[in-house]
């Protein structure tokens, strides 16, 4: 229970009622302060007596766990009923969900809405990536790599943007905008960029013409001068497609808007770690997919380092097979990137034969970038170590542990 979706799920049934406990590999990052500490490692003892297990697409059936004869949910089933509690905001996409879902949170929490939220990385203005408020509203991250968010039930459902990401799930992006498609047809309003308005014709549409500022933008929206701390042009639409919810739903534009200043990102979306002892800056980005390591990039250069340098830690075996064209081209508009080896998570590399993190590191060499190929975190760090001065910016990308690196170079 300590990932980002299960964590959020632990503590909102606790604050519903419910008597919760679970295990995991691992200490929890997202439960280090709510009391709820998961056992570390699965066993069918960890199980109580009259318990319903709740799993998630990552516990395979034979999970000792999953073996007990208790009954069953899957964490898309639970998320589903908890929407049917309130009037649900439901934040779906291939790119940028968490942080527009983290800013419909902080935007509501500063119009007075004070919303529930589940949300798949840490509201940094909250501590958490869940809670469960008093207000009317309800904001919640939509996964589509599973399909899952078809089991939602949003009154208000939102799609950022849609390609094909997860490719053992989607066999075709006609594939993923069928998904979407169904998605937007379960709530009574939707929000779609122009650009997916097929999908769903009586969508309200969101967009913006940003100016980018160092580390930010500015823009108006409905009349109302909105300022953001985050940069980026990725960013100022996630913030429209934000206030477009907020207006959708009756609350306050204009003090969600300017609520939206103060907005400082989500866990792990161009988080700033500190600066290294040789004046470097450290920014960790979840970004595992070409389009956003490429939105990354450049929304780095938004605050003028002396050279953006990238680590980057491919995510799949399967994601890199496919991608690792797009990785390279995107990894080449970096002044130096660092390639470490593929972050397996739920694959093994006995299925996916000749898949390393080197087809990426070759990809960015065609594409004329600056690269290095260090497999192993600590070849990564000694490297990094040496390489970085004053005034550059490290990006450290990927959706797993590639953010250790950045720490330690701290």
């Amino acid at each position: 229970m300590g990932g980002a979706g299960m964590s959020g799920l632990a503590v909102v049934a606790r604050a519903l009622g419910a008597t919760v406990t679970g295990s995991d590999r691992a200490p929890s990052p997202y439960l280090a302060a709510t009391g709820l500490e998961p056992v570390i490692g699965h066993a069918a003892a960890n199980v109580p007596a009259g318990a319903e297990v709740v799993y998630s697409s990552a516990i395979p059936p034979d999970n000792p766990e999953r073996t007990t004869g208790a009954p069953e949910l899957h964490r898309a089933d639970l998320l589903g009923e908890i929407t049917r509690l309130k009037p649900t905001i439901a934040v779906s996409g291939t790119h940028g969900k968490t942080t527009t879902s983290s800013m419909l949170v902080h935007a509501l929490r500063g119009a007075g809405a004070d919303p529930s939220y589940l949300v798949g990385g840490e509201v940094r203005s909250t501590g958490a990536n869940a809670g469960w408020g008093t207000g009317e509203w309800l904001v919640v991250e939509a996964d589509e790599s599973d399909r899952s968010l078809l089991k939602l039930a949003p009154t208000i459902a939102v799609v950022t943007n849609a390609e094909l990401d997860h490719h053992t799930t989607y066999s075709s992006r006609r594939d993923v905008d069928d998904t979407f498609r169904a998605f937007l047809a379960l709530a009574e309003r939707r929000v779609v960029p122009p650009e997916l308005l097929a999908l769903a014709p009586d969508a309200t549409p969101f967009g913006v013409v940003a100016e980018l500022t160092p580390g930010g933008s500015r823009f108006g929206f409905d009349g109302v001068e909105v300022t953001l701390r985050v940069p980026g042009a990725h960013n100022a639409r996630n913030a429209a497609a934000a206030l477009t919810a907020v207006r959708l739903a009756g609350v306050d534009l204009p003090a969600a808007a300017a609520a939206l200043a103060g907005f400082e990102g989500a866990g792990r979306r161009f988080e700033r770690l500190g600066t290294t002892a040789s004046g470097a800056l450290v920014v960790d980005d979840y970004a595992h997919h070409p389009t956003e390591v490429r939105a990354t990039i450049e929304a780095a250069r938004t605050l003028a380092p002396r050279r953006v340098v990238v680590l980057f830690q491919p995510h799949l075996y399967s994601r890199t097979r496919r991608e690792a064209r797009g990785f390279g081209a995107a990894l080449a508009q970096a002044d130096l990137a660092v390639v470490l080896d593929v972050y397996p998570a739920r694959e093994r590399a006995e299925d996916h034969p000749g898949v390393t993190g080197k087809l990426v590191a070759d990809a960015a060499a065609d594409a004329r970038g600056r690269v290095a190929w260090l497999p192993r975190h600590a070849q990564a760090e000694a490297f990094l170590r040496d390489e970085l001065r004053a005034g550059d910016l490290l990006l450290t990308l990927g959706a797993g542990d590639v953010d250790r690196v950045g720490r330690a170079l701290l």
